[in-house]
């Protein structure tokens, strides 16, 4: 309730002082401007969309070193919060360990990554389709497909992986073995 006052308030007091307000000057005729009386905040939810255009045309200055500590945060942020669990986790892990280490050309590399939409990234990291020849290129995609390979290879069970160029389609009930239970799947 706090913050729904507040917010009231603050969208008020910009109101009160946006150019868009009449002029207490001209009380005999008003001068009504056409303007959009939104503004977005600052802190908006937009700048961490990975659809932002914006993203993709960062000017990178490495030198200052706040710009470096406020993109090094936003990188880590895009890569732990995409919403899908898995590359949550597999993302945000290997960026935390290597974003130091990054040079300019490999931060525009990450940032590649990071763009791409989550269910194609995640099939071509596991294995289940092969990725276009430009993202088959990018030395962060090939570092973190290593990495994924290399777990999937030495600590996950043959039976609960995918067919090499196939997707995964087994569900939790394929033990069920009952006459009424589909062939492959949780249908």
């Amino acid at each position: 309730m706090a913050s729904l006052r507040r917010n009231l308030l603050s969208s008020i007091y910009r109101f009160i002082n946006s150019p868009a307000a009449p002029s207490r000057l001209h009380a005999v005729a008003p001068i009504v401007r056409y303007q959009s009386l939104y503004r977005p905040s600052v802190s908006s939810f937009n700048r961490f969309c990975s659809s932002n255009p914006g993203v993709e045309s960062l000017d990178f200055d490495l030198a200052d070193e706040e710009r470096k500590r406020r993109l090094v945060n936003r990188l880590v942020y895009r890569s732990k919060q995409r919403g899908f669990l898995e590359l949550d986790l597999v993302l945000g892990s290997w960026v935390e360990n290597h974003i130091e280490s990054l040079d300019e050309k490999g931060i525009r590399a990450l940032v590649d990554v990071l763009n791409l939409e989550n269910p194609d990234l995640w099939k071509w990291l596991t294995g289940q389709e092969q990725p276009p020849e430009p993202i088959n290129t990018n030395p962060v995609f090939t570092e973190v497909r290593s990495k994924v390979m290399y777990n999937l290879d030495n600590f996950a069970s043959q039976q609960t992986r995918a067919t090499p160029g196939q997707p995964w389609v087994r569900g939790w009930d394929d033990v069920k073995k009952g006459r009424d239970s589909p062939i492959v799947g949780n249908q």
